[in-house]
């Protein structure tokens, strides 16, 4: 699965067309695609379905669509909004249906429409596509504005009713339509994530062939709703070498990247994972990063924190063992080196930064262990060793390469000297071109975060969960990292299985206590639930 641009997914169509995969086949494929959508989450036995059909392709896949909802037993009526539809074949395929007609251009179907809009059950919003950049105004802009202003009434308690002080009333919100956007929500720019103010928030987004920038760009995600992607015949053959799209995770994708189990497996099977975390203030993250290590289903796991803290660790974690480290007040020093690499000897993978706090000292016991890296295992950067690296010029020199970096977008301001707002409106093509110049393996946190390999190949996930903007969320996810790494996958597999993992189990934790409760250490909880979920347990 692929993440493309507006220009992308228009040269991969042509592509297939000059295969054989002709328009009209690639249209007729889109729309039974967004009704198969539709009919897989919803009854759709007398439920009307009301469909808002613009001029192009879009309001074309939007035709299609109708005529298979209403063979899946919907009823089914198409608004039409300037669409010339002589000599057009969906519409005359349409026409030989039951599915009701009415005409934008006809000013007397605006009571009809007003009704429809506040008696329908599912809305499917056709009439813009990708590759629309112009502001909305005039005809457009009063349609999505009154398709909204009806949602909003139509989703609104009615009545005074009972109320119990001590009980929050039903969320009646529930029983307002469903709001389907084709392809894009009329309005979100399909390559920028930009939203124009009449554009029309979707519950669901039916894509076509590939997610488009625009859906995992800010504020892009904020009206797309649940994504989901429809398959309109495109294969790999259909994006040429040119292109080099990005791809999204998917759980399939990352169940072939889990390492097997073995029946006759024992812990050294799964490697030793090696973490360096934790100073006086910052206990919490060096618990949260070894629980999800341990999670993970590394063999063993150790926790090599500051010395002055390791009686409060021991007494938090019993799955772990401990190498104390030579610290000064609860900071690591250059001291504790020796003591790290001669354990890191025997490890398979090492994570160095959560919770490590700046002091000066523990800047000097990071200089001093990159200094000489021919005896270490495979390592994760996180967190403040990010922080304290980005001090030098030139810092990625330091490193050996094909290292795993997880900045947030901050820490990747700090890092290349850009601002956050410049890192987060270039997300998709900041994080693989640093992965090539640091020669690195870049995990971009944030909404959608994007993982980047040093030889071009770049993976985005899923999820876009304000439950996971916590303190710790961060330390939780560099944990299960290097519990993935440390049992013998890629760094760049590491990266994006341990971050999809940390994402489904953000998703599973607030479905389960709210998007408000969820705590980083509820994640740690999840995390079992999500490797069931992924690898079909």
């Amino acid at each position: 699965m692929y993440i493309v641009s507006t220009k992308q997914m228009q040269a991969a169509e042509k592509e297939a067309d000059a295969s054989g995969l002709t328009y009209d086949q690639m249209m007729e494929n889109a729309g039974h695609a967004v009704a198969k959508a539709i009919e897989a989450r919803f009854d759709l036995a007398g439920v009307r379905v009301l469909v808002l059909v613009g001029p192009g392709n879009n309001g074309g896949d939007g035709l299609v669509a109708a005529r298979y909802l209403a063979q899946m037993g919907a009823i089914v009526s198409v608004y039409v909004w300037k669409r010339n539809t002589d000599d057009d074949k969906n519409w005359t395929l349409l026409e030989a249906t039951a599915v009701e007609q009415i005409w934008g251009s006809d000013k007397n179907s605006q009571p009809r429409l007003d009704h429809l809009l506040g008696n329908s059950g599912i809305i499917i919003d056709a009439l813009l596509g990708t590759g629309v950049s112009r502001p909305i105004e005039g005809s457009l802009a009063e349609l999505l504005d009154k398709t909204k202003a009806a949602l909003d009434t139509s989703r609104a308690p009615q009545g005074r009713g009972l109320v119990e002080p001590a009980y929050p009333t039903p969320n009646q919100n529930e029983f307002g339509p469903v709001m389907v956007a084709l392809d894009v929500p009329s309005g979100l720019n399909s390559d920028t994530g930009e939203v124009d103010p009449h554009t029309l928030p979707a519950d669901l987004t039916v894509t076509l062939a590939a997610v488009k920038c625009g859906h995992i760009l800010m504020p892009g995600p904020t009206v797309v709703g649940q994504l989901i992607v429809g398959d309109i015949g495109l294969g790999p053959e259909h994006y040429t070498d040119e292109m080099i799209p990005v791809e999204m995770a998917t759980a399939t994708k990352v169940a072939h990247m889990l390492p097997p189990r073995p029946v006759g497996a024992h812990k050294g099977t799964f490697g030793t994972a090696l973490l360096v975390a934790g100073s006086l203030n910052y206990t919490g993250a060096a618990i949260l990063a070894g629980q999800a290590a341990t999670r993970s289903g590394a063999g063993l796991v150790t926790l090599a924190p500051p010395q002055s803290i390791h009686p409060i660790l021991a007494s938090r974690l019993s799955d772990t063992t401990y190498l104390p480290l030579a610290d000064d007040s609860g900071a690591l020093t250059a001291e504790a080196v020796p003591a790290l690499r001669e354990r890191a000897a025997s490890a398979k993978a090492l994570l160095v930064g959560p919770g490590l706090g700046q002091a000066e000292s523990t800047g000097e016991f990071l200089l001093a262990l990159v200094q000489e890296t021919d005896d270490l295992p495979p390592l994760i950067l996180d967190a403040d060793a990010l922080n304290l690296l980005a001090r030098h010029d030139e810092w990625w020199e330091l490193l050996p390469p094909n290292c795993i970096l997880t900045p947030h977008p901050g820490e990747m301001s700090r890092l290349t000297g850009r601002s956050i707002q410049e890192v987060e409106a270039n997300r998709l093509e900041i994080a693989p071109e640093m992965a090539v110049k640091w020669k690195q393996v870049v995990l971009l946190k944030g909404a959608h975060t994007v993982i980047a390999a040093p030889e071009g190949r770049t993976m985005v996930l899923p999820f876009a969960n304000p439950a996971l903007a916590k303190a710790g969320s961060g330390d939780v996810l560099a944990g299960m990292v290097v519990g993935l790494l440390a049992q013998g996958l890629t760094p760049f597999e590491a990266a994006v299985a341990g971050g999809y993992m940390h994402g489904l189990a953000g998703e599973i934790a607030r479905d389960n206590l709210g998007v408000s409760a969820v705590t980083s250490g509820d994640l740690v909880g999840f995390l079992p639930v999500a490797f069931r979920t992924v690898l079909g347990e």
